[in-house]
């Protein structure tokens, strides 16, 4: 009988170190995690400035090619009037 109580002792220490070691793993995983998410928000809002400013950019380029192809136009037909 006694046999039967250590065993039962052994099984339910082992039990509760792995759900302990478990339980620390969890918590390292996610204090990780929180820290890539923080330093993913971090970079995100750093780059939403530089995001709207390349759209005004894209915008000018678009608006520039525009009169480029205008003024091409007009220098290779210098007879037809200028549109309006």
């Amino acid at each position: 009988m006694s046999a039967a109580l250590r065993l039962d002792r052994t099984v339910t220490l082992s039990i509760l170190f792995a759900v302990f070691l478990q339980t620390a793993g969890v918590l390292v995983w996610g204090g990780a995690a929180a820290a890539r998410l923080e330093a993913l928000e971090r970079r995100a809002e750093r780059s939403q400035p530089i995001s709207e400013r390349m759209a005004r950019l894209e915008e000018q380029m678009l608006m520039a090619r525009q009169s480029l192809t205008r003024i091409e136009r007009q220098l290779e037909n210098p007879a037809a009037p200028a549109p309006q």
